[in-house]
């Protein structure tokens, strides 16, 4: 079926091809893509945008020797398939499976680890200068798009790059138009003459020639950059430093290989600017990458068919409780960085359109912008996954925390995430913001729980963060009304003997059911901080095991919080802390992956059977 693209098992292989024969190969390879993704689920449109691209860097370059980074990660599809993954596609996301990131310990093609964005210059610029300090020739190309060039990162590595002799090449693949206008003839004519050694050749002599008469120079210099800006919009990248080439048809094969061709011959640090498409060649997508930039399984003939969801989403919960919070109190503002779908900030967006700011992949800008709203009397609500605010932790300090400033966090995909694996697990925040001064620390058990908590976090003047996990809760109608919650308070849900299992969180009905199995209480602990030490201390009092069930590390965690308490007060009973291991998780089923951990209502209530503390009160009884 594919007889170009069964022929490819490694970029080797797609070398020996014929210039003519790749865009054959790149029609076969997005058929694929489309057959294969509509199977397991993933990224779609990206992929189908970097086709072609693609296939030009792995033709032009000396890969795996020659180092490609992308960024964001989750356009490398085509770059797993042409690299000897093509057969373990259908694995894609699954336990066990293909990662649907670059994974160094997946392939040597993978030169860099990129789940999360705007990393790629940082670390390209590395491997470039490491080439430069081995003395071998050695290329380096970090390929960054999909908002990944919004990050703050990408700019810090820009500025260093541009002041260093090392042969780096930066692709910015520019998939949605927002820097430029549509690419046509003039400008691909024009990247391919200032991509050639003619032009690097003539700019040099010139430079040479002219260097003895400064005010020739200098108006030499300018007329040149004045002659680049009116057709091309690369004066800030040459500012940094880089040649800038570009922009250019990112479907084009004839042009791409012979641009990146010309750019390979060239030194220092280079910046190719390519315009794809998102959602190329599958009609669907085209229509609408939005919709198709993350799918699940469909049908590739008909496209994705909207099916109601059985439940609310934690995230649809949210979204409600904004829109309705903001028609209630016009000093809410909502922030999200660059994840206005994933956080459910659609409808917001819509209804308060002066209230919502989407700051680019920028974690770090959105804490301190909120910072600043909250500086003048604003709410703000800033939407944010677990894994993301790792990257503002300083500004969570010291612009947020530091300075008691009223900036609630509505932290999304707490705990494990499935299929996206182990660069966006939400495992540890738990643990780094129960230690921050000022902060409360909040995780909802059900849907109307974290509606109340996010109304009880808006209320308080000082910075907050309501945690909760991907997906729906266990079915709770979340009420209209809004409720505040008693700061500091758990409850008791489940009253038994000798076995008191605290629960934190998404783990209270997996802890409700093996409470059940093994009579024992179940308390609802709702704050991470400040923690109910009454309950705790009651707990303690009143049972013989005391057992933390967590969806967060071990490590620092809410049990580690429990333990604090107990030794705080002098308080000795056994404890079991039971939470994330000590490791990364990689990607698969999300029930399937906590029941592997320990997690779900059997292996808690095994946990707990097998624990000495446990043997010993069967024993005594």
């Amino acid at each position: 079926m594919y007889s170009l693209l069964d022929s490819i098992n490694t970029p080797d292989a797609l070398r020996q091809l014929e210039r003519k024969q790749l865009p054959q190969l790149a029609d076969e390879l997005r058929a694929f893509l489309v057959e294969s993704v509509s199977k397991t689920g993933g990224h779609l449109s990206s992929n189908l945008g970097t086709v072609e691209l693609t296939i030009a860097l792995h033709y032009v370059f000396n890969t795996p020797d020659d180092k490609l980074v992308w960024d964001v990660g989750h356009q490398t599809y085509a770059h797993k398939i042409l690299s000897g993954r093509r057969d373990a596609m259908n694995t894609l996301r699954m336990a066990g499976g293909l990662s649907g990131f670059p994974k160094r310990s997946e392939s040597a093609y993978d030169a860099f680890g990129t789940g999360h964005s705007s990393t790629s210059i940082s670390a390209a610029l590395g491997m470039a200068v490491a080439a430069r300090l081995a003395g071998n020739d050695q290329r380096a190309v970090a390929i960054i798009g999909d908002g990944a060039m919004t990050g703050g990162m990408a700019f810090e590595a820009l500025n260093n790059a541009g002041a260093m002799d090392a042969n780096l090449l930066v692709v910015l693949n520019d998939n949605d138009m927002s820097i430029s206008s549509p690419v046509g003839a003039l400008n691909n004519y024009l990247a391919k003459l200032m991509s050639g050694r003619f032009y690097a050749a003539m700019r040099k002599g010139s430079e040479k020639v002219l260097k003895g008469m400064p005010p020739v120079l200098e108006f030499a210099k300018r007329a040149e950059e004045h002659f680049k800006g009116m057709v091309i919009p690369g004066t800030l990248f040459e500012e940094f430093g880089f040649n800038y080439i570009g922009p250019i048809d990112g479907h084009d094969l004839d042009v791409m290989v012979t641009t990146l061709n010309n750019i390979r011959k060239l030194e220092g640090p280079q910046f190719l600017h390519v315009v794809t498409q998102k959602g190329k060649g599958y009609a669907h997508a085209e229509a609408d990458c939005i919709l198709y930039h993350g799918v699940s399984k469909f049908d590739p003939q008909h496209g994705i068919v909207a099916k109601p969801a059985a439940k609310p989403t934690y995230t649809k919960i949210f979204g409600d409780w904004l829109c309705d919070m903001a028609a209630a109190d016009e000093k809410l503002v909502g922030i999200t960085p660059a994840m206005c779908e994933g956080s459910g900030m659609v409808e917001f967006a819509e209804k308060f359109p002066q209230r919502y700011f989407d700051v680019g992949i920028a974690e770090q800008h959105a804490l301190t912008f909120a910072a600043g709203l909250a500086c003048e009397g604003y709410k703000p609500v800033v939407a944010i996954y677990s894994t993301f605010l790792q990257r503002a932790y300083d500004q969570l300090i010291h612009d947020i925390a530091i300075q008691n400033l009223p900036v609630l966090l509505a932290i999304d995909r707490g705990g494990l995430v499935g299929a996206d694996g182990a660069t966006h697990a939400g495992s540890f925040d738990l643990s780094f913001l129960r230690c921050v001064p000022n902060m409360t620390v909040m995780a909802p058990s059900d849907e109307n729980e974290c509606r109340q908590m996010l109304y009880t976090a808006h209320l308080m003047n000082s910075p907050t963060a309501v945690r909760y996990p991907r997906g729906s809760g266990p079915g709770v109608k979340a009420e209209a009304k809004m409720e505040a919650l008693p700061l500091g308070r758990g409850e008791v849900r489940r009253q038994g003997k000798k076995i008191a299992i605290l629960a934190f969180g998404s783990m209270l009905a997996a802890a409700v059911e093996a409470g059940d199995k093994l009579d024992a209480t179940v308390a609802n602990m709702r704050f991470v901080k400040p923690l109910d030490d009454e309950l705790v201390l009651r707990m303690a009092r009143e049972h013989d095991l005391l057992v933390t069930v967590e969806e967060n590390v071990i490590q620092g965690g809410a049990g580690s919080a429990v333990a604090e308490c107990l030794a705080l007060h002098g308080v000795s009973v056994p404890l079991l802390q039971l939470g994330l291991p000590d490791r990364f998780l990689e990607h698969g089923d999300p029930a399937r992956m906590l029941a592997d951990c320990g997690l779900d209502g059997a292996g808690i209530a095994k946990s707990i059977s097998q624990n000495p503390n446990s043997v010993a009160m069967r024993r005594c009884s």
